[in-house]
């Protein structure tokens, strides 16, 4: 029985409950959410802290104005990739899978726009632009060498994804190992099956990798590692929620015995025998409480802030160890989606400069309220410059540069509001999402399992303490794992074990 079929089983068919005790969960975000939700079901009294104003965490869908119909935006959390089979159960059990509906990402969009060296040009336009440039690159960087046209094809659109997708100190990295390495693999295999569109000159990287898997055995680790990020991202085989992925944190926060607890930021942990003790901060007072077992989702820079004691010296250490990778997201409510008059109905552009990609949200609201449009997602140091920046400043820089692939945006009445998050700013995350590019499978095995390792009573999830990093269905691993360290270390559960490596039951659900 897998981990989450056990938990639910627990409740629904009359299962053992767990040895009771009180279970405080720092963070209502996903991780804390389910985490919360499995322990009530197997019987422990539960209490949720979180210091913001809202649930969800780096689930935030943001609505420009209330009511039914108003346009909505993701600023945090936006696709599911359809092998995300936990968060596609939690979906399921909370009866939000009638609202699942196709994501249109990166580059699937015809008429939207690709970045290049001779401008900006739609997407069914861009594979000779996009061919002539990796050529040239080619000759610069490699003078010399010849590569078979499908070959240079191949170059040339993974460049196109990674300079999309890539933070700014990862790129030319990439770019380095594609040529140095990825190209020569590529030139003994057989492209012709993986070619697509009316010219044949477009690859179809997902299925050439999953047909070749052998490719990737010749990576550096730091592309191997990226290339998982590149082709779940444009995988066209991704899903959103309608209405606001802010749905599956409601409708699990709808589901707790016990209300969330707004406004409590916990600013001190103290790990003692055979309890933690909380120190909490509302509004001007200072709450000190006692649990049995604290559960702690929040990313770990915020907990980073907090005073803590009774942790050893390399679960401090592993805090800072973790990376988190920046990123900040800006959003117009735009008076109509005039994007539509191009020809554009969804997906998203890379529109390259301090903005990198543009995506166009489905229309789904009422048209005579407008419509909105996420006018910047950036990744790394790009995010972390926008994310210091005023906010209004931020928006300014955006509509100014998006301005020069969307000239309407200028049009007197066009742009109603901007919004925008910036996640690396937020006292509440301190960081976009962790990341682990680069590192070995070692390594990242060795990390996650520091990552993960419970204090004593002091457990630990969120999606930094799971297989799928800066993914819900990390979060929710996370969770579920935790629910069972809790009950292995309850009375009549037996001890939890010392160091808790990490834990991902095959064929869960």
């Amino acid at each position: 029985m897998s981990d989450t079929t056990r938990i639910w089983h627990a409740r629904d068919f009359g299962g053992p409950a767990g040895g009771g005790g009180h279970v405080t969960v720092i963070g209502a975000g996903i991780a804390g959410l389910v985490a919360a939700y499995e322990l009530e079901r197997l019987g422990y009294r539960v209490e949720v802290l979180e210091g913001n104003t809202r649930i969800g965490g780096r689930i935030h869908t943001h609505r420009f104005g209330s009511g039914p119909g108003a346009p909505s935006v993701e600023l945090g959390a936006m696709r599911i990739p359809t092998h995300h089979r936990r968060t596609l159960e939690y979906i399921r059990r909370l009866r939000l899978g009638g609202r699942l509906r196709v994501f249109t990402t990166l580059l699937s969009e015809e008429n939207a726009f690709l970045q290049t060296a001779d401008g900006f040009v739609r997407i069914k336009d861009a594979p000779g632009p996009l061919r002539e440039a990796f050529r040239a690159d080619l000759a610069r960087h490699c003078p010399g060498r010849r590569y078979a046209d499908d070959v240079v094809t191949f170059g040339a659109w993974l460049t196109a994804i990674v300079d999309a997708t890539a933070p700014p100190d990862l790129r030319e990295a990439l770019r380095e190992d594609l040529r140095r390495q990825l190209l020569d693999l590529v030139a003994h295999v057989d492209l012709a099956r993986h070619l697509r569109g009316p010219a044949r000159d477009r690859v179809d990287l997902h299925s050439l990798f999953t047909a070749h898997p052998g490719i990737r055995a010749g990576c550096s680790g730091r592309l191997d590692s990226f290339l998982d990020d590149i082709l779940t991202e444009t995988s066209p085989a991704l899903l959103r929620l309608d209405g606001g992925m802010d749905q599956l944190p409601r409708r699990l926060a709808g589901r707790l015995r016990a209300p969330v607890s707004f406004g409590h930021r916990v600013v001190g942990i103290d790990v003692r025998g055979d309890d933690v003790v909380l120190r909490i901060r509302s509004g001007s007072r200072i709450i000190v409480r006692r649990s049995d077992f604290v559960v702690c989702t929040v990313p770990f820079p915020a907990l980073r802030r907090m005073r803590l004691t009774g942790l050893d010296a390399d679960k401090l250490a592993v805090l800072d160890d973790v990376v988190y990778c920046p990123a900040t997201k800006v959003a117009f409510h735009c008076r109509e989606p005039f994007w539509r008059e191009g020809g554009i109905r969804g997906g998203a552009s890379f529109t390259g400069g301090r903005i990198r990609q543009t995506y166009y949200p489905p229309v789904d609201g009422d048209p005579g309220r407008g419509a909105a449009l996420l006018a910047s997602y950036t990744i790394g140091d790009e995010a972390g410059r926008l994310g210091r920046m005023p906010a209004r400043r931020r928006h300014r820089l955006v509509l100014q540069e998006l301005s020069e692939v969307h000239p309407e945006l200028l049009s007197p009445g066009m742009v109603l509001d901007a919004v925008s998050a910036a996640w690396a700013d937020s006292p509440w995350t301190g960081g976009g999402c962790t990341t682990r590019w680069g590192k070995s499978a070692q390594e990242c095995e060795e990390e996650l399992a520091r990552a993960c390792r419970p204090v004593n009573r002091l457990f630990f999830a969120g999606e930094h303490c799971s297989t799928a990093p800066a993914w819900i269905e990390g979060a929710i691993e996370s969770a579920l794992r935790v629910v069972e360290e809790v009950e292995s270390f309850a009375p009549g559960g037996g001890r939890a074990p010392a160091v808790s490596g990490h834990h991902d039951p095959a064929g869960a659900l």
